[in-house]
């Protein structure tokens, strides 16, 4: 009971248990085990969710559940089982499938979480971002930084459904949370082709004078997926004409960025897109901080400790701190798309990563 140095307790010994429960205290030799383990043992676990079971669940809450003030979202969070009584995918992130019907309007409000939406299939959407409207499509990964106002509208007669990202479990543990209404409806109506913020912004290697400011989240309101694809699609022709350009063979790899300091789109969460060629492997990996991915288009499969899964488009999956993971392509360009804590945990000194042969 009191560990092994307490095979034979005695009156006194006892008596002492018995007032450190009486008296809200805890001896840490009796849990060392627990606060300081050898290797970090998370209690969320690896974790697949189907994206054709999501997407049904989600269009079914579509015609049951209503959308406006008070709920505000139709969002569904992925809830992982070994984190029971929350809905958070890892300790730190939280991850969801948001549906709109067509015609439908999400109503404004703003909070601390930070928080990103990443769109699979469809287009129809704008997001409305302190009254900016950004357009969402396929491919697009979509900022909405911390206490920035935001809403969507649909303009279309047909639903949508994407992926939204927050730093909600972290918050929530360090108790930093506020949240305000805004307005009933979007501050701008308008369905531009581009925002505001990508006029301004998104011009590779470019930066405003006008915004010569440092910020902590990105001021790009969207990344659009021709950019990613053209950016993925050419380290593999480098790969191709024998220049250094991929993560490894097969592998090419983006993170999205910063404009104005080079660092991650928002202070907690860094966000990632990966292609591989069909045949293409990645070693087994260690790594500290948790991490959710989405494919985004193709097939293949991922190990999560020493389980092999199939991946389909649109298949979430979740890998806690320091299981090994490791993906493998059946098809020829196998996208995902991932998002995880990483800024967390390297402003924090915690980082660290295994491969095997290390040391």
């Amino acid at each position: 009971m009191h560990g092994a140095m307490d095979d034979e307790v005695g009156p006194e010994l006892q008596q002492l248990y018995d007032d450190f429960a009486a008296n809200n205290m805890t001896p840490l030799w009796t849990q060392l085990g627990d606060l300081m383990p050898m290797v970090p043992t998370p209690e969320a676990i690896p974790f697949v969710w189907r994206w054709k079971a999501l997407y049904d669940i989600a269009q079914r809450a579509g015609k049951l559940v209503p959308v406006g003030r008070g709920g505000e979202r139709r969002a569904i969070a992925l809830a992982n089982p070994g984190l029971p009584g929350t809905a958070y995918a890892t300790p730190t992130l939280w991850a969801a499938i948001q549906w709109l019907e067509g015609n439908e309007t999400a109503p404004e409000h703003r909070h601390s979480q930070n928080a990103f939406r990443f769109v699979v299939e469809g287009e129809g959407v704008w997001t409305v971002v302190n009254g900016d409207p950004v357009a969402m499509r396929r491919g697009d990964f979509l900022l909405t930084a911390g206490y920035n106002f935001h809403g969507h509208h649909n303009d279309t007669d047909q639903p949508m459904a994407w992926i939204d990202g927050l730093d909600i479990p972290i918050s929530k543990y360090l108790d930093v949370g506020f949240f305000e209404f805004g307005s009933e409806r979007v501050t701008d109506e308008a369905s531009p082709e581009i925002s505001r913020s990508e006029r301004l912004w998104a011009y590779p290697g470019l930066r405003p004078l006008s915004g010569l400011d440092n910020r902590v989240s990105s001021p790009i309101a969207a990344y659009r997926w021709e950019y990613t694809d053209k950016a993925l699609s050419e380290q593999l022709k480098l790969e191709d004409e024998g220049h250094p350009a991929t993560v490894s063979q097969g592998h090419a790899a983006i993170r999205y960025t910063n404009p104005t300091n080079g660092g991650d789109v928002l202070p907690t969460i860094r966000a990632e897109f990966h292609r591989f060629r069909a045949g293409a492997r990645t070693e087994a990996t260690h790594e500290v901080g948790s991490s959710v991915w989405q494919v985004f288009e193709g097939s293949g499969s991922v190990v999560l400790g020493d389980v092999e899964h199939k991946l389909e488009t649109g298949d979430l999956f979740v890998v806690p701190s320091w299981v090994p993971w490791s993906l493998h392509a059946d098809t020829d360009g196998l996208d995902l798309f991932r998002f995880s804590d990483a800024p967390i945990i390297e402003r924090l000194h915690f980082n660290r990563t295994y491969l095997p042969g290390q040391k």
